[in-house]
């Protein structure tokens, strides 16, 4: 827990660029300094894995969780079954429910692990307070606290009103059940705040207004900017597709990597929004890397970092290992090769290599080369590194290291590993 006042958590998301919008600031500093407050953010289950444009509102209620606040994470099973039209232009595809519950329990585990539910957090789901609701009791109990000339003025509906797709009708009331999750979470929690992008303001703030037309109570309402790159890609995107928090949908090494990638120009910004380190940190890092530019210190930093929270500190040495490996350019151990595997494509090999063309014999066993007449020519070509090593015309060996790992790259980019059983050191 950071030491000050309650407030002091404003104070520190301003310093890193995390208030887009925020209600009465005076009435909530007043709030925050009487006491820790309980706060919630929502994240529907769309897919099965969140995203790393997630990440900025699932760290803000790690940080009032750092500081001393009760977080709520909300698992929208109910609202999922709708979909949130803020951000979008058209419609969202509605799942059905054996993919919903696939998606929900995936997000779950997710949310569990940036927020501390053992430290006073909360994981719910709105389907506990929305399943069975009958709709006529919704709309009686709900939808008459609600005008439609309020809802019609939020920017996520009007918008859609005024693009070429409209709006359906169920996407139009998902601002109704949003503000319900609100109230429920109030009176079930004493929820005093809701955080979340910038995109969910209008929905916050129905809820804000229906709290206090059938409670006559205040509650408070805080958005962070939605994050994007200085090149005007969109954040998390690469030409494969987004960057997610899931291992099986994008590999540690892979996730590690986009964020090695990262610009100049967004690198202090990533690290104050993107990670836990402390303001005074970030600075200092950003010195050093002002220092020597070149040696993309910062990034590293900022790689390690995120995909130590998203993947543990064991994926990131795995990620260094890996990318040393694959472009240190020095001598290659069995650990670093066995950091590849999933990484690059693997062959196991089956049987011994021939003794007059061992090389030869290794890149059609692999696939690298089509057949022997191609590997021979590709060597002859200089287009073919074993180990690290350019392979000539005439070599004899193949070394597996330590026995038992093999490094094949073919051009520039065609990386191959082969694995064989532990056995001699050299065919």
């Amino acid at each position: 827990m950071t030491a000050g006042s309650g407030a002091a958590i404003l104070d520190d998301l301003r310093a890193r660029g995390l208030i887009q919008d925020m209600t009465d600031e005076t009435a909530l500093r007043g709030r925050l300094d009487e006491g820790p407050i309980t706060l919630y953010c929502g994240f529907d289950p769309t897919a099965d894995s969140l995203h790393i444009g997630n990440l900025v509102p699932l760290l803000l209620l790690r940080r009032f969780q750092e500081f001393g606040h009760r977080p709520v994470a909300l698992a929208g099973g109910a609202t999922g079954m709708v979909g949130d039209p803020s951000g979008r232009s058209d419609e969202r595809n509605l799942l059905d429910s054996d993919t919903l519950g696939r998606n929900l329990a995936a997000i779950r585990d997710q949310l569990a692990a940036i927020v501390d539910i053992g430290d006073g957090g909360l994981l719910v789901d709105n389907r506990e307070w929305t399943v069975g609701v009958d709709v006529l009791d919704f709309l009686r109990d709900v939808g008459k606290h609600v005008t439609v000339n309020t809802m019609l003025a939020k920017e996520s509906i009007r918008s859609r009103l005024d693009g070429e797709q409209g709006i359906s009708f169920t996407e139009f009331s998902y601002m109704l059940l949003q503000a319900n999750d609100f109230v429920e979470l109030f009176d079930r929690h004493g929820c005093e705040l809701q955080v979340g992008g910038s995109d969910q303001w209008g929905n916050i703030t129905a809820g804000i207004d229906m709290i206090r037309r059938r409670h006559q109570s205040q509650a408070h309402g805080l958005t962070v900017p939605l994050v994007t790159r200085s090149d005007g890609a969109k954040f998390g995107k690469t030409a494969e597709g987004a960057i997610w928090l899931s291992a099986e949908r994008t590999l540690p090494y892979e996730f590690h990597q986009y964020f090695l990638r990262t610009d100049d120009r967004d690198i202090e910004r990533f690290l104050l929004q993107l990670t836990l380190l402390p303001v005074e940190q970030v600075a200092e890092v950003m010195a050093q890397h002002a220092e020597a530019p070149e040696a993309r210190h910062a990034q590293g930093v900022l790689a390690d970092e995120v995909t130590a929270l998203i993947h543990g500190e064991r994926e990131v040495r795995r990620a260094r290992l890996a990318a040393a490996a694959l472009f240190g350019g020095g001598d290659l151990d069995g650990e670093g090769l066995e950091a590849l595997r999933g990484i690059v494509p693997e062959t196991e090999l089956a049987g011994a290599l021939g003794e007059e063309e061992p090389v030869v014999d290794l890149l059609v066993a692999t696939g690298v080369c089509s057949s022997k007449s191609d590997a021979r020519r590709t060597i002859e070509q200089g287009g073919i590194r074993v180990n690290g090593e350019k392979v000539v015309a005439g070599s004899e060996a193949v070394t597996f290291v330590d026995e038992r790992f093999v490094l094949i790259q073919r051009g520039k980019k065609q990386r191959h590993l082969a694995v064989r059983g532990v056995s001699s050191g050299a065919v």
